[in-house]
């Protein structure tokens, strides 16, 4: 039996990879990569790697065992169809007969467009009749500490979401939360809605970088249409622009600001404050 992480060389799987190998042997981690080179570090400290696409239903025909324990990460190519993806995966888990099948989903509470192909892949996993866990994986503080430069640039936040809030937490936190379940017990047939431990508003957002920047940073909430249209403007791909602007939507409805405390509870710590996130953003 081992533990088998997609996605694994992406934003979440390497943390979660990286927390593994500090409760698990090496060998028995399955790390999942579409690039060789990309999974290079891994494999020089003993990580299995497995080369597989989600697009390429072939590459998973062998990739799992009876017993194995998967964590299927979902894809975050948008302009794919991300359900036939992630089903890919778990028809391969089902024939294998794995023991365990946790994905990480979106916030139950998330009406935004962004969360239909997790809904929809929800219903497979439970279809599949596999033993499950649902990840139900709130907002990242590096969807907004990770490119900071044109708000320092600007001096200003903008974003269309009102006054709503964000419980959100670090990747590497939501990473603690699928390590537990993958090398804990008890955890079968449950969802999890993982969430930071507090809420924040953009203003306070704003605040915090003002404070940590010694600079004045405003937050400047725009309509839904305008914020779609800046995302545009800076280059991404009209689909994405509008997903990304419909969260805001459900956030200005509040509903990422949902705190329930599944995730430091399964992390076992709390979960990290927006302020550290932003303190080690500055120092990058």
């Amino acid at each position: 039996m081992g533990i088998v992480v997609t996605g694994a060389t992406g934003h979440l799987g390497r943390h979660v990879v990286e927390q593994l190998l500090q409760k698990v042997p090496a060998d028995q981690i399955t790390a999942v990569a579409r690039d060789a080179e990309k999974a290079r570090g891994l494999a020089e400290r003993g990580v299995r790697i497995a080369l597989a696409d989600y697009n390429a239903p072939a590459t998973f025909g062998t990739l799992f065992s009876a017993g194995d324990k998967v964590l299927l990460i979902s894809g975050n190519e948008f302009d794919e169809d991300r359900v036939a993806q992630h089903k890919v995966v778990i028809d391969a888990a089902k024939a294998a007969g794995v023991a365990l099948l946790a994905y990480t989903s979106a916030p139950g509470s998330l009406t935004a467009a962004l969360a239909d192909d997790h809904r929809a892949t929800e219903a497979a996993v439970l279809a599949s009749g596999l033993p499950y866990v649902l990840l139900r994986n709130g907002w990242y503080h590096e969807n907004y500490t990770e490119n900071l430069a044109p708000v320092l640039e600007h001096g200003a936040v903008v974003a269309a979401a009102g006054e709503g809030r964000v419980a959100s937490a670090s990747r590497a936190d939501f990473a603690a939360a699928a390590v537990a379940v993958l090398t804990g017990a008890g955890h079968e047939n449950r969802t999890y809605e993982l969430s930071g431990d507090e809420a924040w508003s953009f203003a306070e957002y704003a605040a915090e970088l003002s404070r940590q920047t010694g600079r004045e940073i405003a937050y400047n909430p725009v309509p839904f249409e305008t914020y779609q249209g800046i995302l545009t403007g800076a280059g991404l791909p009209e689909p994405f622009a509008a997903i990304l602007a419909g969260v805001d939507e459900s956030i200005a409805k509040g509903e990422l600001a949902v705190c329930t405390g599944d995730l430091s509870r399964l992390a076992g710590r709390p979960a990290t404050p927006l302020s550290e996130a932003i303190t080690a953003a500055l120092k990058d």
